[in-house]
């Protein structure tokens, strides 16, 4: 029984032992099969960390090349822009600087304008006002006198023998005399006629009014300055005004007629200038003339110095032909030596020469005197 209870116990114990090897067995082909599947993931997950590095190069790479790319486009925008806009901010300067200029010129053209205006409004002023157009006048006659004719030749505000003061008086020789200029003229009555417009009625009465008014004047232009004995038989009215002037001879012809016939000459200040030069020619002439005298007498005595130079040049002329005359004969004399000297060096005397071989002796010359005409 103990056998057998050792039997069985061997028994059991080989079973248990035999369980346990193959439970043993089994652990261990598990183990290694879950070693070999961790070993296999392992092997994959190392696979896919090796991948996801490449993967993660390659994207930092290109995230790398990427931000370079977009910093070089970055900073050719930023240049670009830069550029821009420093070329904008140059443009607007030059157009800011370039309308500085034109609101300088604008603001000087307005302040000239203001001046002109001013300058207007003062020559209305001066206009309306008989006293201070006559000025106005007389100032401007001075202008053009004064810087066309010498001193002498005019003179300003002179009293005539009838009383009369003259605004001019040109001293010219006679004929045809002094001639008296007068600096007045109507423009009250012109003004009225360039406001009359296009109202007819009112023209043609303004019209009337200043035909009469240049009429009168120029018959006390007649009556005070037009002198017998004192003063040339014409005068001149001088319009300080070119359109009083345009207006006169266009539309009221017969106003001019009469100045002509009363001798009253209408000038302008572009026709004062051509008469003023008119008038300076005739002074220089009349100048030329009172001298003329002059020029005659010095003629006659230059001719006369012309004449005794021409005298002593003869004279000299004479001395000059006596003088060619003699060197002429010395040269003569001079040529007459230069031979017979010649003719002395040819004789050839030689002390072996017998007496009796010579040449019979000749007559003895004789020695004269050489004269002028040797």
């Amino acid at each position: 029984m103990d056998v057998t209870i050792l039997d069985n116990t061997g028994a059991v114990l080989g079973i248990g032992l035999g369980l346990l090897a193959a439970l043993v067995a089994g652990v261990y082909a598990v183990t290694q099969r879950a070693r070999r599947e961790n070993l296999d993931q392992m092997a994959r997950i190392a696979e896919m960390a090796e991948a996801l590095s490449r993967q993660q190069s390659e994207l930092s790479g290109a995230l790398q090349q990427s931000q370079m790319t977009v910093n070089d486009r970055l900073d050719g925008l930023g240049k670009r822009l830069g550029d821009s806009l420093h070329q904008q901010s140059e443009r607007t300067g030059q157009s800011l600087k370039t309308l500085y200029e034109r609101l300088a010129v604008i603001d000087h053209a307005q302040k000239n304008l203001t001046d002109l205006s001013q300058q207007m409004v003062g020559l209305q002023d001066i206009l309306s006002n008989k006293q201070a157009r006559g000025a106005f006048g007389e100032i401007q006659l001075n202008d053009l006198v004064t810087a066309t004719l010498p001193p002498s030749a005019y003179e300003f505000q002179v009293t005539l023998n009838n009383g009369k003061r003259a605004d001019c008086l040109l001293k010219l020789p006679n004929p045809p005399g002094a001639i008296v200029i007068d600096a007045k003229f109507p423009l009250e009555s012109y003004q009225a006629l360039r406001d009359a417009g296009s109202d007819e009625a009112a023209k043609v009465a303004a019209g009337r009014r200043f035909a009469q008014d240049v009429k009168t004047h120029v018959v006390a232009i007649s009556e005070k300055y037009i002198v017998p004995g004192e003063t040339a038989e014409s005068a001149l009215m001088f319009l300080p005004s070119e359109a009083v002037y345009a207006e006169l001879h266009a539309n009221f012809v017969n106003v001019v007629e009469e100045s002509y016939r009363r001798r009253v000459w209408i000038v302008s200040p572009t026709t004062l200038m051509a008469t003023l030069n008119t008038v300076r020619a005739i002074l220089k002439d009349s100048r030329m003339r009172e001298q003329a005298h002059v020029i005659q007498a010095e003629v006659q005595k230059m001719m006369e110095d012309v004449g005794r130079l021409d005298k002593r040049v003869g004279n000299l002329q004479s001395h000059f032909d006596l003088a060619v005359k003699d060197i002429g004969e010395i040269r003569t004399s001079t040529d007459k030596i230069t031979r017979r000297g010649e003719k002395i060096e040819d004789l050839q005397l030689a002390d072996e020469t017998p007496a009796e071989d010579l040449p019979p002796a000749a007559a003895q010359p004789s020695l004269r005197v050489l004269g002028r005409d040797d």
